[in-house]
Formats: C-alpha cells, structure tokens, sequence
C-alpha cells in the first residue's frame, strides 16, 4: 500500500513518513502544495495524509482540484485549525477525515487503516482468505493460526492483494502501489515476491491469470 504525505514542516513529515514506513507503507513526501498537488494528480495512493496550510498551494485547493479532476483516493486532513468551520470547510472540499495537531501517530495510524479498509469495502480490521489473516492493527499475518514472517515488500503485496481480494490485480498496478516513487521499479520482481508469499501462504491462495495478473480467493472459489 502506498501513501502521500504533504506537509511542510519537514521534522513532521519526517516523523510521519517514518511511523508510516515502519507501519509496513510505501510512502512519497512532498512539503509543498504545487508539488504535492502533481503528485496527487498523477501517481496512484492509496490514501494522502495532507496538511492544509501549505506553501505555494493551500490544501483545501489541492483536494477541491483532486476531486474535480475524479481523482477520489482517501485523503485524511492534517491541521492546527481546529475550529468547526475549519473542519467543516475541510469535508466540504472533500476530505474523509480531520485530525488537528497536535496529534498522536497512532491516532494517525488508525484513521488511514479505517480510511483504506473503507474504500476498499472492507469494515474488519481482520483482512481473512480461507486459512489466512492479516491483522491490520498489528501488521501480523498467520495461516491456521501460525504467525507468518513477511518481508516488507511480501507484506505490502498481499495487504494489496487482501484489500483488493477477488480481484484481478496487474503487475503494473502492483508496481505502482509497492513501490515509492524515486525506487527504482521493475514489475519482474513481482513474480519474485509472489512465489515467495506462495511458499510462506501455500500454494493454492494466489491465483496466476496468464497476461492479466494476480488475485487472492480461496482455492474452491477461484
């Protein structure tokens, strides 16, 4: 899962990366509003953790632009406005949620897990394939009730894969989801990642669908 931070105190948006990045996301940072807006506009995240006042480009801009350009990823507010017109003009520009600094990371945390399990339809905090579990609020995965040891790249492709099961998932779409912007990608690792997860998952939950890609569903329901 892939995430955009845009904030311009840069110890902030340092720490928030870095709890992010240690939460298991792949994450781009920009510290000001013309280039987080471009970012926002072009690159596919999952969700955008966005400050409002920003340089250059205030974000209740930069969200109304998303929005109007159908750009519709989840996007939690950061802000040290913490009056109910504030808020309100927030949502009404299109945020999901609000959170005033200052803030805990945890707090954070939680409200982008909701945020993405949200948007991809999913209300428990527990993403479940036949034997396999993901526990969204601990990053731990087990199969029958084994805890699993993932790689941080492993884990991102199959919370992709969880948030998105039963759905065709390209390598492409999986590349641009994985990774940050400035790694340098290459979709042939993909197939790495996934015979990997097949051997610490088993075999039978990732499904190949030869020129289109990946998805996870239990074996009796591929």
């Amino acid at each position: 899962m892939r995430l955009l931070v845009v904030e311009d105190d840069e110890d902030l948006a340092r720490q928030l990366a870095g709890a992010l990045r240690k939460a298991g996301y792949a994450v781009d940072v920009s510290h000001d509003g013309e280039d987080g807006h471009f970012l926002g506009e072009t690159e596919p995240y999952d969700a955008v953790v966005l400050d409002l006042g920003l340089p250059v480009m205030d974000g209740a801009t930069i969200l109304k632009k998303w929005r109007a350009a159908g750009r519709n990823m989840p996007v939690l507010i950061l802000t040290a406005r913490g009056g109910w017109s504030a808020k309100v003009a927030g949502f009404d520009a299109g945020a999901d949620d609000y959170v005033v600094k200052p803030f805990e990371i945890e707090e954070v945390l939680a409200r982008l897990r909701a945020l993405i399990r949200r948007a991809a339809g999913v209300a428990s905090s527990e993403l479940r394939c036949g034997p396999l579990v993901l526990d969204t609020s601990t990053g731990q995965v087990t199969v029958n009730g084994e805890v699993i040891r993932l790689t941080a790249q492993e884990y991102r492709l199959l919370s992709y894969l969880l948030h998105h099961r039963g759905k065709i998932v390209s390598r492409t779409e999986l590349v641009e989801h994985l990774y940050e912007q400035d790694f340098d990608r290459d979709s042939n690792t993909i197939e790495v990642f996934v015979g990997r997860l097949r051997k610490k998952i088993g075999n039978d939950l990732i499904q190949t669908t030869r020129g289109l890609g990946y998805s996870l569903s239990e074996p009796n329901a591929a």
